[in-house]
């Protein structure tokens, strides 16, 4: 069976792969990813097509270097009425973002691609709707305060695994997608091509 290798530094996309039983290693894909994220804006590439885009590089950079290997690349975008949401800047701009968004939809995009010989051979997008509640300017504040740690790392300021799922009142879609990661459809394609035991 061909070695499994996670192209992305996400904390959270290890544990899953880890608590799914993967025997799987690391390498962090060398990506300018605002660069390439801002190139494919310019060519006025939708916020699905971005996270395919960038999952797909990442899965084939660490690729090429690892032919024989089965390349899992990964991305996430955030969705807010077709403009795409980045990681906070700071406390303020965390604020400004969820105050933003309240009381209304946005979209993630979770985008996966797996490579072997430098080239894709599977992919897959998974796209959640989340509705936040119409949360308080204090509570907003305090949420950004106790959680900056964490939070500053996340598209649109929010763990859903941890306090960030009191921001919303319905999720329609796939809990592994929110965390990043389309977790179900990756195990289902390695197990039919029998990589993977099940």
């Amino acid at each position: 069976m061909p070695a499994i290798i996670l192209a992305s530094g996400s904390k959270i996309r290890v544990e899953l792969l880890k608590n799914a039983n993967l025997d799987f290693s690391v390498t962090l894909p060398r990506v300018d990813e605002e660069a390439i994220k801002s190139s494919l804006l310019a060519e006025s590439f939708s916020p699905r097509d971005v996270a395919d885009a960038l999952a797909e590089i990442k899965s084939q950079k660490v690729s090429a270097k690892n032919p024989t290997a089965l390349v899992i690349g990964a991305d996430q975008v955030l969705d807010f009425s077709g403009t795409i949401v980045s990681k906070p800047k700071d406390k303020g701009d965390a604020i400004t973002q969820l105050s933003q968004m309240r009381g209304q939809r946005h979209m993630l995009w979770s985008a996966a691609v797996i490579s072997q010989n430098g080239k894709p051979i599977w992919r897959f997008v998974g796209q959640v709707r989340l509705y936040m509640r119409h949360v308080s300017d204090s509570y907003l504040e305090h949420y950004v305060d106790r959680n900056w740690q964490e939070i500053q790392h996340c598209v649109g300021a929010y763990q859903m695994e941890k306090e960030g799922s009191r921001l919303f009142s319905k999720i329609e879609g796939d809990y592994f997608s929110i965390l990043g990661l389309p977790l179900l459809e990756i195990l289902n394609y390695l197990a039919l091509r029998g990589d993977i035991e099940g």
